[in-house]
């Protein structure tokens, strides 16, 4: 059996930058095992695999060590092909997952993400947080992430996780925040429990990120970069209980799997 591959820089407009993500066109679904090591092979934060619908496509995503019910950086990877090679004509693609109905809409060299937000709840900074982090940030929220807020870029820039004690806290993931110089907030985003030690450019982050930054920052739409090594852009906006979440895509490798039969 022979399939579709490709490899996106998401959340960029430059190669070599942003979060990459493979997509593997499908068209039915493989067993788990097989999709969970496909994803391991590919050896990359994401894979989103995709059964594409013109009404509407399934998608799901799979990180080298298990399935996740939200990824923006793959599904907005997994728009641009759609976009590109399968329906040329639209301007939107919707799809089908675990976290509902997700769609990924083109104007012009931009995408952007329709998800739903997900706030945080305020939550004490704990010993188990700061040891984690190496740092003691000013509060902290929970939803499926925990949200570490500083006061400065320049603390974000500088944190140091122990990734072990991070994978050990009670949460998905931990994202940690502050305002930007340049930007209306910065962010990192750290998921060794999900085999991701530190993910590049996060957009299911956003969708606990943007709620928060708004109201703190009275404002709907938001500038967003993530300041890992790769650096990843983002233009955000809060629309009631959904998120706009809109960044570039650099293709980087087309070509074919084969999986025996």
């Amino acid at each position: 059996m022979k399939f579709p591959i490709y490899q996106i820089d998401a959340f960029t407009s430059r190669l070599f930058g942003g979060n990459p993500a493979a997509v593997v066109i499908l068209e039915h679904w493989l067993t788990d095992e097989v999709l969970q090591n496909i994803a391991a092979e590919n050896n990359l934060a994401e894979t989103a695999f995709v059964i594409p619908r013109e009404g509407q496509s399934q998608l799901r995503w799979f990180t080298p060590t298990l399935e996740v019910d939200l990824c923006g950086h793959a599904t907005l990877a997994a728009g641009h092909v759609l976009i590109k090679y399968i329906y040329p004509l639209l301007q939107r693609v919707s799809f089908s997952t675990r976290s509902g109905e997700l769609s990924v809409s083109r104007q012009g060299d931009l995408l952007s993400l329709d998800f739903p937000v997900r706030p945080g709840k305020p939550i004490r900074v704990s010993d188990a947080l700061v040891a984690a982090l190496g740092a003691r940030p000013r509060e902290a929220f929970l939803a499926r992430d925990l949200l570490a807020v500083f006061d400065t870029e320049a603390e974000v820039r500088a944190l140091r996780p122990d990734l072990e004690r991070v994978a050990a806290l009670d949460a998905f993931a931990v994202i940690v925040s502050a305002p930007g110089s340049d930007v209306d907030f910065v962010s990192r985003f750290f998921a060794p429990k999900a085999g991701v030690p530190e993910d590049p450019v996060t957009g299911s982050a956003h969708c606990t990120l943007v709620p928060y930054w708004a109201g703190r920052l009275g404002k709907p739409r938001l500038k967003a970069r993530q300041v890992s090594p790769r650096v990843g852009e983002l233009d955000c906006e809060l629309r009631g209980d959904r998120v706009s979440i809109g960044g570039k895509a650099v293709e980087y490798l087309r070509g074919e799997i084969e999986i025996p039969g």
